[in-house]
């Protein structure tokens, strides 16, 4: 066999041995990899090819979701060989020798031809397991009546070979064989990258990136500062379940493996694995150029706006599933269905080219972004001034193919766009009636009701952004209503728990002036009374808005309201801490209602057993803090109730 075209990369195929070794009986046995890149498969011992043959892989490209006719990625071993003794050209179906052989004319179908090799995944959540088994999937390897076109993406997810070469290979493999199917890179700022480190891989953000490169049969490992925390326990264990190596934070994890480190805004320059990387010469990537390469590699719906983004992306995601699209994820919050499959929850990988993502404009990275479908929810003054948002909003409208704003906000009324949705007259997409009752609303439109379990008029305004842009996918009407009925929401978004001593407990992600309004609104549908507690994140953001929350504080709250102000929270790195609650309590001036801040946390429930009573609403509010969720366990267990468990 000539050997003049290989095309496996010396590098990665040491990877890939010191990868799949540990599945070796013998480290000199043979092993095959299938380069989805290349569309070739391999025959190798150690790190040397021995054998090389053309080999198809799926014209849909690689996923790891069942019926997404896509080539599922990573380590897998064969299971089953089928057909032997069977005549070049022998027909199968369902593994089964049909007895016919092919009549060398009819090219139309793909037929399974002359040999089976059936494949078993080997990695959990990768290629084994529920939704995601190539065993149950029927993955073979196996010989076809379209040889002409091997060498080029063919089949429906299983490898190709022509029918000679299917011989040959069988007659050097043994059930127990394993074989690494090697995705292609992601090309990130023009680098080729085939393993990628994250540093701050526990963030929500840069977790369901990881997660979906490993979706996507990319190697990942991560580091992060609150690697110890009890806090950040399960989202290090689903990591490491997909596969992910998660290390310290000391420069230890950047090695010659690494093609790029993935950071955020909030990785100081000073970070050891920043340090590491400069010194091997590894590309540094942010955050935002990682997504943009995904949104650039998929039909992507980027939901943006200052407040709701995660509500709104987990609805669009929910729904288009509902409706049969089978779209991806990558969002900035745990969707409450999804951490049911034992999954952290912001991010899936569907069997579609449909990517839903959550487009922040905090850091003004925006702007990177360009996908098929925008939606602009509303503008409010959070990480920039409202002038600052505003252009990065128009920014992304102009690098979308089709956009969806919401009318009903003025600001975003001069924004070009394709479709508005909102209540007024100039939206394009309104409903024909709505309800707002405690604890749900409701909206009607084409004598359709949908009914969604969450209450406050934000999520009637979320609800129209998420039906209009699933309107524009051409979801069935009906469909839809029963995904709003059983929509289960996201994590920390107005999650309630009631307590036996009839106190309801609301965690919520309010983080800026215009969420906390909107939160405390959706409350009151609950009790008269609002218990807010409220951790102000980050000292910068908190001297932004420092008058903002002191004017929104006065208006929101009434008379035997209780607030109750925590330490602002410390993420890291330099910040001028020249500000703090105290500041903002003080700025309130003479008022009718309770306000404290509070020196420590653990000052927090000895205040709220003497202050809160039967039938109260005690919400919690506060972004990024993993610690957040205990303390609102500690409150509703304070009170007599139980965390319901996923």
């Amino acid at each position: 066999m000539d050997l003049e075209g290989y095309r496996m990369d010396t590098t990665q195929l040491n990877r890939i041995y010191r990868k799949i070794r540990k599945f070796l009986l013998d480290p000199e046995e043979l092993y095959l990899v299938q380069s989805i890149e290349t569309q070739s498969l391999f025959v190798c011992e150690k790190n040397t090819v021995v054998e090389q043959y053309s080999a198809s892989t799926s014209r849909f490209g690689n996923s790891n979701r069942e019926n997404s006719f896509k080539t599922p990625p990573g380590i897998h071993r064969i299971k089953n060989k089928i057909g032997a003794g069977a005549p070049v050209g022998r027909i199968f179906k369902e593994r089964r020798d049909t007895g016919i052989d092919w009549d060398q004319v009819s090219i139309e179908d793909n037929l399974i031809l002359t040999r089976i090799l059936r494949l078993e995944g080997l990695e959990d959540g990768i290629n084994k397991g529920a939704g995601v088994d190539s065993y149950e999937r029927c993955i073979y390897i196996h010989g076809t009546n379209q040889e002409d076109l091997v060498g080029t993406p063919l089949s429906h997810g299983c490898i190709v070979l022509r029918n000679q070469d299917i011989l040959t290979l069988f007659d050097i493999v043994s059930e127990g064989t394993i074989i690494y199917i090697d995705p292609p890179p992601i090309l990130i700022n023009k680098n080729s990258c085939r393993s990628v480190h994250f540093t701050g891989v526990f963030g929500t953000g840069m977790s369901a990136l990881a997660q979906y490169l490993r979706f996507q049969g990319i190697a990942v490992s991560g580091s992060d500062r609150l690697l110890a925390s009890e806090d950040t326990a399960s989202i290090r264990q689903s990591l490491e379940v997909l596969g992910c190596t998660i290390i310290n934070q000391d420069g230890s994890g950047v090695n010659e493996d690494i093609d790029a480190v993935c950071i955020s805004t909030a990785i100081e320059e000073s970070n050891p694995d920043i340090a590491a990387a400069r010194a091997r010469g590894t590309p540094i990537v942010h955050r935002s150029d990682l997504l943009a390469a995904i949104i650039e590699s998929k039909k992507t719906i980027a939901v943006a706006g200052t407040s709701g983004k995660s509500t709104v992306t987990a609805m669009i995601f929910e729904f288009l599933t509902a409706c049969g699209k089978s779209p991806s994820l990558i969002s900035g919050a745990p969707l409450r269905r999804l951490e049911k499959q034992g999954l952290i929850g912001n991010a899936f990988s569907g069997a579609s080219d449909l990517l839903v993502v959550e487009a922040d404009e905090s850091d003004g990275t925006l702007v990177k972004y360009s996908p098929e479908v925008s939606v602009v929810l509303n503008i409010s003054k959070d990480h920039k001034s409202i002038d600052e948002i505003k252009r990065l909003f128009e920014t992304l409208v102009l690098n979308s193919a089709w956009t969806a704003i919401n009318s009903d906000d003025p600001i975003l009324a001069t924004l070009s766009t394709t479709a508005c949705f909102g209540r007024t007259g100039a939206a394009s997409w309104r409903p024909d009636h709505e309800q707002l009752m405690p604890a749900s609303v409701k909206l009607f439109r084409n004598g359709i009701e949908y009914h969604l379990p969450f209450p406050g008029n934000h999520n009637l305004e979320n609800l129209r952004a998420a039906l209009c842009v699933c309107g524009y996918f051409d979801c069935e009407e009906p469909i839809l209503a029963d995904a709003v009925k059983h929509f289960e929401g996201v994590a920390r978004r107005f999650s309630l728990t009631e307590t036996t001593q009839n106190v309801h407990v609301v965690d919520d992600f309010a983080h800026n002036p215009a969420k906390i309004s909107a939160a405390v609104s959706a409350a009151r549908g609950l009790s008269e009374r609002i218990i807010a507690v409220y951790q102000p994140h980050g000292f910068g953001p908190t001297r932004f808005l420092k008058d903002d929350y002191i004017s929104t504080f006065q208006t929101i709250f009434r008379q035997n309201d209780s607030l109750y102000l925590l330490p602002i929270y410390y993420a890291g790195g330099t910040a001028l801490k020249n500000i703090s609650s105290e500041d903002i309590i003080t700025g309130l001036g003479p008022i009718l209602f309770n306000a404290h801040a509070l020196k420590d946390r653990s000052d927090l429930p000895a205040r709220l057993e003497v202050d809160v009573k039967s039938g109260d609403c005690v919400i919690v509010m506060g972004a990024r803090d993993p610690s957040l969720p205990a303390l609102v366990r500690m409150i509703v267990e304070l009170f007599g109730g139980k965390m319901k468990n996923l």
